[in-house]
């Protein structure tokens, strides 16, 4: 059976740089899906200084990338700071938490478990 295409709101075969592909809005998160497949999901994240996403846990792991600024990242009670041109793996199930000390731009990627 053939796969069914997911969503994608990015150029294929082309180069992209992330970072513009979201704008930053004074006192807000703005968040964008850039591509939407069974396999998991790439979703581009614009903060403003001081805004964050509270403590939650999701049931795949998830990799932040840091795209623009420092992120400040609580995984399972530990804190983590990345900065542009870094990443970091938040495991499923573990609570995590994220805040923006500067505005910053970030890719959340997905991963959803294959089921084989």
């Amino acid at each position: 059976m053939a796969e069914t295409p997911g969503k994608r709101e990015m150029a294929a075969a082309e180069a992209v740089r992330l970072a513009d592909l979201i704008s930053s809005q004074s006192g807000a998160v703005v968040s964008r899906t850039i591509v939407k497949a069974g396999g998991g999901t790439l979703t581009l994240f614009a903060f403003d200084a001081g805004q964050g996403l509270s403590e939650h846990a999701a049931p795949f792991d998830a990799v932040v990338s840091v795209l623009e600024g420092r992120a400040e990242l609580t995984i399972g009670g530990k804190k983590v700071v990345a900065q542009a041109g870094e990443s970091v793996l938040m495991p499923a199930n573990i609570p995590h938490a994220v805040h923006a000390p500067q505005p910053m731009k970030i890719l959340l990627i997905m991963v959803r478990e294959a089921k084989g």
